[in-house]
Formats: C-alpha cells, structure tokens, sequence
C-alpha cells in the first residue's frame, strides 16, 4: 500500500511539473510586463539557491562514499575496478555526445536579458590553463566560496580517503556522524526545492516564451534537447551493452533482472533515491554477491554517472556559445575531460547535473541566466540520464561480480 502511495506521488509531481510548464509559457505569452519582472525574480531566486546547494552536496556525496572505504577484502582491487570501469564508460558518453555536438551544433540561444553580459566575456582573455591551475587548492576555504567544482571535488577527495584510512576511533566515528547528518540535512533541503520547483519551472518557462519571437530559442533548444537526449540513448543500448558483451555476459538479461530499477529510475530521476531499489534488484534477481553489490553500488551511485558527464559537456558548450565562448576543437576536447572528472563528483540526486553544470559556469564566469533556459526541457532529460546512470551502475556491479567471482 504504501509502494503505492509513492508511486501516485511520483505520477502528481509530473503532472504538477507538466501544467508548470504549460502555464508558465501561457504567462510568457501574454507580454505582460510586470508579470514578466515577477518572474524573473523568481528566476533569480531559484538559481541562486541551486548554487548554494550545489557545493556542499556534492562535496558531502564524495566525503561520505569514499569513507567507507579501506576495512573491506578485497577492497583496493573492488575499488581500482570500479574506478577503472567507471571512467572507460563515463568518457565513452562524454565522447559521444561531443561527436553529436560537432555532427549537429544547435544555434546559440538569443536572450535579451543576457546578451549584455556576455559581450564582457568576449573582452576576457579566457585560460583554461590558469582554470586547471585553480584546481590545485591553496587554501581549504576558498573553493567553496568561489564555487570551484573541481577543486571541491579534490579536497572531498582527499578527506575521503583519509577517513577511509584513519584507525577506528569515537572522533573519527563522532566526525563521520557529523558529516552524515550535515547530508542528510542538505538532502532535505534539495527535497524542499523539488517541491517548490513547480514555480521555478513556471517562471523559467515564462522567460523561454517572452524570448520566443524570433525563433532561434525553439530551433536551438529542439538540437540541444535532441543531442543530450540521443547521446543517452546510444550509451544505454549500444555502449553499454557492448561491455557486457566483452565480458560475456547478456546485455539483455542484465536489462530484464534490473528493470525495476531502471522504472524507478525514470520517475524518481535520482540514483541514490533509486539505490535501494538496485540494490535489491543485483542481489535477488542477478544474485550479485552482496560482498560486491553493497561495496560497488553505494560507490557508483556517486562517481559512476555516464548521463551527467554528458549533460554537463554538451550543456557547457552550448551555454558557452550563446555567451560567445568561441569554441575550437581543443577546448571542446578539455571540456571532454572536464566534464568526466566533474560528473564523477556529483551527487545522485535529483537535479545533481543541473546543479553541477551551473557551478562550473558560474566558476569561469558564463551568464549562468542561460541555464535558465534550459531548465523546462530538464526534467526529460534528467529522466533519461537517470535511467542511464543506473543501467551503467548495474553493468559495472555486474561485470566486477564476473571479475571476482572466485575471490570473494
């Protein structure tokens, strides 16, 4: 009965985020100028506290996975396959969607409101050498307040690891419940995001449509949507399969005994919200050894995501060219590598990508209003990126299981 609930609960959220979206573009529609400054406010509001979400989210997800690590069998060989598996298939989607970038590349978007801002980037004489630099941290505090993902993710790292490897003592498990709790507190936060987002979507929405007239907003949005969407598809029915095909295992059972986590996937768009449902699906269905499944999955459900890597790439590029970014073979391929290592970061929760992607922008100055823009077409796409983050997880817990399976 209680399944039930849930599910009847997911299906109104949709519904509610669909005439969200209807209704903010009927607003958009009627020019009214007042209405139009009210939501931009909104707008506004909404991004700013996705941005301060975003940091400490993702920088808890690492911290806490990676804690774990270091007291188990096996562990550094489970661990280094896991990594390993993880970065094969997170830079075969990245390379994918870039190849469908360059194949397809959507008309820049054409926004009154931020076209100012983004003839000041074209002044700046834009390094990707002093960004990767600025990864390096000297100072524990600084990336946090300036939002630099990268140099988040490498501290949380580091703490991570050094958790993991730290003698059991009360201050180390005092500390580790401290870091819980903090989470756990941030993930309520995000649950009470998602439940005013409708009137962020209606107000982004707003703005989409007031921007409409001269029809470059739709015709670029439709290539972009297509482009992130198809590159999700080509990983979960051709790529993927294909390394369990190496591995002689059946891409088509592995898809069956998982389905249920897969749906669940879907509807929920988050990986760790769906971490229960994998988890019981690769131990009782898969009969996975819950040795390797409660090891692999917990750790994949953070740094495993094939579908963000994507967003994030084909996202960035298509933000940084509406801002006038020029954009040439080599800084595409650095954002290749950019967005693998920054998805490995980012926390399994609904909007993780979005969150993600907005921080990088923000970090080397890109109007991050453009994003805006994107969020109605969002909640599709996070639907099928999740789907795709959850079907790697399971080939990846699935193949180390296959790889181990006289070890453990």
């Amino acid at each position: 009965m209680a399944e039930v609930i849930k599910n009847n609960k997911k299906n109104y959220q949709l519904i509610i985020w669909i005439l969200a979206l209807l209704a903010g573009a009927f607003a958009g529609c009627l020019k009214i100028e007042l209405l139009n400054h009210f939501f931009n406010f909104i707008a506004t509001v909404f991004t700013r506290l996705f941005q301060f979400v975003a940091i400490p989210t993702i920088a808890l997800a690492v911290i806490t996975t990676l804690s774990n690590l270091g007291t188990k069998k096996n562990t550094g060989k489970i661990f280094t396959h896991t990594i390993a598996y993880t970065l094969l298939t997170t830079f075969c989607a990245a390379v994918i969607s870039l190849v469908l970038y360059i194949l397809f590349t959507p008309d820049s978007i054409v926004i009154n409101a931020v076209s100012q801002s983004a003839q000041n980037i074209n002044g700046n004489n834009f390094s990707y050498y002093e960004h990767l630099i600025s990864i390096i941290p000297n100072n524990i505090l600084q990336p946090l307040i300036s939002g630099n993902v990268l140099s988040v993710i490498l501290i949380s790292a580091a703490v991570g690891m050094g958790l993991s490897f730290t003698p059991a003592t009360e201050n180390k498990t005092s500390l580790l419940k401290v870091l819980t709790g903090m989470q756990e507190l941030l993930f309520t936060l995000i649950h009470g995001l998602i439940w005013a987002l409708p009137l962020g979507i209606m107000a982004f929405s707003a703005q989409l449509t007031a921007q409409i007239a001269s029809g470059s907003v739709v015709s670029a949005l439709g290539k972009y949507t297509a482009i992130v969407i198809g590159g999700n598809i080509i990983q979960i029915f051709i790529v993927i399969p294909l390394f369990l095909l190496v591995h002689k295992l059946n891409p088509l059972h592995v898809f069956q005994k998982m389905s249920s986590a897969l749906t669940v996937a879907f509807f929920t768009k988050s990986s760790a919200g769906t971490l229960p449902v994998t988890l019981s699906s690769a131990e009782n269905n898969l009969n996975i050894n819950p040795q390797i499944s409660r090891f692999v999955l917990p750790i994949c459900t953070t740094v495993n995501m094939n579908g963000c890597a994507a967003f994030i790439l084909v996202t960035s590029l298509f933000v940084m060219q509406s801002a006038g970014i020029e954009l040439t073979l080599s800084t595409m391929m650095m954002w290749v590598f950019i967005s693998v290592f920054a998805a490995v970061g980012n926390a399994g929760v609904p909007m993780g990508c979005y969150f993600l992607t907005l921080s990088l922008m923000s970090s080397i100055g890109v109007p991050v209003g453009l994003l805006g823009v994107i969020l109605p077409v969002y909640a599709v796409i996070d639907m099928v990126e999740t789907v795709e983050n959850v079907w790697s997880d399971s080939a990846i817990c699935t193949m180390i299981n296959q790889d181990f399976k006289k070890e453990v």
